[in-house]
């Protein structure tokens, strides 16, 4: 591989970094986990996956990073109370990986387009939360969850059984 190759290979990268930086910043602005340094990593590091993934010829080094971003973002998902914490941000670094391999396959445009329509994305959270909060049932709402059971539940009894 040239130098000039590789240059360029460097300066894709470099775009997945600032791609990955740009989300982070909005992250880190409204306080979320996976920041601007974590959403740059995430993104740089599916962006070097997809290039090796070209240079080798290999598709299966760029598939894995499906996998491993899955796993990486399952925990990042956490039961907080009665509701459930960072589908968001683990759906973030999930686009963020994808943002990376777009750049790694000389889609760099639409990688742009799609981080620019990403931070606008999560740039609604108020808005959505101003909906949420306002709404007499939704999905976030505590009281639609809990049950109130007309007879008794066998998980109930599991739960309740004396131990030996």
């Amino acid at each position: 591989m040239s130098n000039g190759d590789q240059l360029e290979v460097f300066l894709r990268l470099l775009i997945a970094l600032g791609l990955g930086a740009a989300v982070g910043l909005e992250r880190e602005f409204r306080g979320h986990e996976a920041g601007l340094r974590t959403s740059a990593l995430v993104c740089l590091g599916a962006a070097m996956f997809g290039e090796a993934s070209d240079i080798f010829g290999d598709s299966r080094i760029a598939a894995g990073v499906v996998q491993g971003i899955g796993f990486l973002g399952a925990g990042l998902i956490f039961q907080k109370g009665d509701g459930v914490a960072g589908v968001t941000t683990a759906a973030t670094i999930w686009v963020l990986a994808a943002l990376g391999l777009l750049v790694a396959v000389h889609l760099t445009l639409v990688a742009v387009l799609l981080a620019a329509l990403l931070i606008v994305l999560l740039e609604l959270a108020p808005i959505s939360n101003f909906i949420f909060s306002h709404s007499h049932t939704h999905v976030g709402d505590p009281d639609v969850r809990r049950r109130e059971p007309e007879t008794e539940d066998k998980r109930d009894r599991l739960d309740s059984s004396p131990e030996r």
